[in-house]
């Protein structure tokens, strides 16, 4: 008889684990949701409701994580500020390990290319670079990667999760830092300057890439063609070209693309979205670089053209760099 019973627990337990994971789909575009807090968060964009108030200021969010972070535009006194940089930190331990950037203190060297970091962990992450390990493999189409953070990002691409809203526009995104380069859309803000030209960036790894086209250091080379670039990332998108890969496919007609920047164009021909605004009327376009030919009727500005433009390159583009689809390792220091 107990052997019996716990057969039948047994049973039970593994019926458990059998059973399909329940999903929440909206009713209103179909998406759907690991749990009810996800969907009822979502409903937030169709809604239109922002039920997180700033006691400061009196704006609106639609979830708690947004209004949270935006406090902390009122709390700048309570950050933690470095004196060489000007950078802020909300916890003092952050400030004392970024400031072993400035003293050179207990920094961990890479032994292949000198680049240092911060931390030992980062340095690990980085080595894989150069040893070519990649032990985090997808279980559904068998890309692998360095980090176990990448394999995580690279999975909402399968199942469609994507749990990072703007809540100016509502527009979901699978990762932060998508979301954070968006929202300069609605701010206009891009707080990294270029000492050389005074041109602006969104992101601080974005105006690093810059940096390069003043130096002209193009320290990786293409072992096909010989072709050298300025980051790595280049490198990798440029090797598609070699390969033929279009690893990006639209869900909706099923082309496929060699960068996912040129996935994301492509999709505002079905989703009918135009971020880029004209500063000087009320048009709108799918892409910056139509953005930027338009405004020049407005502007009078002649085109930078020093030589023809070849086929497939970007007008508005005086580098003609190989697009960057790929994300900076955090913690490096330069």
């Amino acid at each position: 008889m107990e052997e019996n019973k716990e057969s039948e627990e047994l049973s039970e337990v593994e019926e458990k684990h059998e059973k399909p994971r329940e999903t929440f789909t909206c009713t209103q575009c179909g998406k759907s949701f690991s749990n009810k807090y996800g969907l009822k968060s979502h409903m937030r964009v169709h809604t239109g409701e922002r039920p997180f108030l700033c006691d400061q200021c009196g704006k609106r969010f639609t979830q708690k994580s947004h209004c949270y972070q935006h406090l902390i535009i009122h709390t700048a006194e309570n950050l933690h500020t470095c004196d060489q940089c000007g950078k802020s930190f909300r916890h003092s331990s952050s400030l004392k390990d970024h400031m072993r950037i400035h003293t050179g203190e207990n920094l961990h060297t890479c032994d292949q290319c000198g680049k240092r970091f911060t931390k030992k962990q980062f340095l690990k992450f980085h080595m894989r670079v150069h040893t070519g390990e990649k032990p985090f493999t997808c279980d559904q189409c068998g890309k692998s990667f360095t980090q176990s953070s990448q394999l995580q990002n690279h999975m909402r691409i399968h199942t469609g999760e994507k749990p990072f809203t703007c809540d100016q526009c509502g527009r979901c995104f699978s990762q932060s830092s998508g979301l954070k380069i968006h929202n300069s859309i609605h701010t206009g803000e891009k707080p990294f300057t270029c000492g050389q030209c005074r041109k602006t960036f969104i992101t601080a790894s974005a105006l690093k890439k810059h940096m390069k086209v003043h130096t002209k250091e193009k320290p990786h080379s293409c072992f096909v063609c010989g072709k050298s670039f300025s980051t790595l990332s280049y490198l990798h998108a440029h090797k598609k070209i070699h390969t033929g890969t279009r690893d990006h496919v639209c869900s909706e007609c099923g082309k496929t693309f060699t960068f996912m920047s040129d996935l994301k164009e492509h999709q505002r021909i079905h989703t009918g979205e135009k971020p880029y605004k004209c500063s000087y009327c009320d048009k709108r376009f799918r892409q910056s670089s139509t953005l930027k030919t338009h405004e020049r009727i407005h502007t009078k500005e002649k085109p930078c053209r020093t030589s023809p433009v070849k086929p497939g390159l970007d007008i508005n583009s005086c580098q003609g760099q190989v697009k960057d689809d790929l994300t900076c390792q955090t913690g490096q220091v330069s």
